[in-house]
């Protein structure tokens, strides 16, 4: 066999493509859709693209939201507190489950994953009475510092890259007289780089896509987040405006694609390598 040609056999990649084409279809219908005029949104048959794209669509859509940027703001400023809060969290915890050795540990890291079965409704109502309790209801609290308590699939993620580690690296630190956190800080961390952009990801996505919990916490307009602001988009008295909808929506989806396209390469690592020994 030739090595320098793929060995994925040909009807694999033709499955390949053609499911990524139907993973396409909705990104393409809404980008499409965001150019149309709102009669032809709602043409059956559908009509796949427009007969005269309407770029005038985006800035009235913002326009339609009301504060665009400050709900963009606000989205910003939730994602990079919870993904400092996580990564760093997660990885303190992780640290202490991988690499560390003290009596009960492995219970209670399966206590931890224990965790990830409840639904969030569950729990949602005691979360609310502790957080009114704390006198939080009405700011953005809520919605940053549960992100510094670390997370269970986080913790899990990150352990399991940590375990691939060579212990070799940590025991030639102690050696050479370095503190635990020093070889956790200098050591692990550079090394667990595409574990943690990965984690980051996953968060930056989580927290920019949320919208039970700005709507459950939030309390004023000016505090809402872009989530929210589509939300406001929809059920208007003359009804839903489709093509302003699909053009916010295709706004609000940008920058996750713009981040992911970056970070793929390190995010696929990241992916691909944690649990390997």
């Amino acid at each position: 066999m030739n090595p320098t040609r793929s060995s994925v056999p040909w009807f694999s990649r033709v499955a390949l493509i053609l499911l990524g084409i139907l993973f396409l279809l909705p990104f393409f219908w809404m980008v499409s859709a965001s150019l149309k005029p709102l009669n032809e949104t709602m043409k059956l048959p559908p009509q796949w693209l427009p007969s005269s794209p309407q770029w005038n669509n985006y800035p009235d859509a913002m326009q339609a939201m009301g504060p665009f940027w400050l709900y963009a703001r606000n989205s910003l400023l939730l994602a990079f507190l919870n993904v400092v809060g996580t990564v760093f969290s997660s990885a303190f915890v992780a640290y202490g489950f991988s690499r560390l050795d003290w009596r009960g540990r492995d219970g209670c890291f399966f206590v931890l994953l224990a965790t990830m079965m409840i639904p969030f409704p569950v729990v949602m109502v005691p979360i609310y009475g502790l957080f009114r309790a704390l006198g939080w209801i009405g700011t953005f609290q809520p919605l940053w510092v549960p992100a510094f308590l670390a997370g269970a699939f986080n913790v899990f993620l990150l352990r399991q890259f940590f375990l691939s580690i060579p212990r070799d690296l940590s025991e030639a630190a102690r050696i050479d007289g370095c503190s635990e956190f020093r070889i956790f800080w200098q050591i692990i961390l550079p090394l667990a780089k595409p574990a943690l952009l990965t984690v980051a990801l996953f968060q930056f996505m989580a927290t920019w896509n949320d919208f039970l919990g700005p709507l459950i916490f939030l309390a004023r307009e000016n505090q809402y987040t872009l989530a929210l602001g589509l939300q406001a988009l929809q059920g208007t008295i003359s009804g839903t405006p489709w093509h302003h909808l699909m053009a916010a929506s295709t706004l609000v989806l940008l920058p996750v694609l713009v981040l992911f396209f970056f970070t793929q390469r390190t995010f696929i690592r990241g992916i691909a390598t944690t649990g390997l020994k």
